[in-house]
């Protein structure tokens, strides 16, 4: 099964899907797990740092393109998006959404301890999330 995770930069919420979901298949070489988005700019170094929480290292990852990735060869689409919209993909394999708020939009009146709070919170989320799912 090829699973892709869809958010507009591709920088917070598919890249920490995409780690935990690799974290979680590990060992099952049938499984490949992928994120993209549709502006995709770098990972947030924040996502790092809540996933290395977990014990799990994205500092590889990066941000690519939607536009990069072989479609015809995923089974499986999630996108992550909540007030913004979401990449579309013209293709029949299952789709899932599910809203997350982007943690990394900024906000000027919040500290950085609120801001971590924010990715702490999508990636408790999208990890209670893998349980009803896979």
């Amino acid at each position: 099964m090829n699973i892709l995770f869809l958010c507009v930069a591709n920088s917070a919420r598919s890249q920490m899907a995409e780690g935990i979901a690799k974290n979680i298949f590990k060992g099952c070489s049938d499984i490949n797990v992928q994120s993209a988005g549709s502006k995709p700019a770098s990972v947030h170094p924040l996502a790092i740092k809540v996933l290395q929480e977990m014990n799990i290292d994205i500092s590889k990852q990066y941000s690519k393109s939607v536009a990069d990735i072989d479609l015809s060869k995923v089974d499986y689409i999630i996108t992550l998006c909540a007030d913004e919209i979401c990449p579309y993909v013209a293709s029949p394999v299952v789709k899932e959404h599910w809203p997350f708020e982007d943690p990394a939009q900024p906000d000027m009146n919040s500290s950085k301890e609120s801001q971590l709070g924010r990715f702490r919170k999508i990636r408790d989320l999208l990890k209670r999330k893998y349980f009803f799912i896979f």
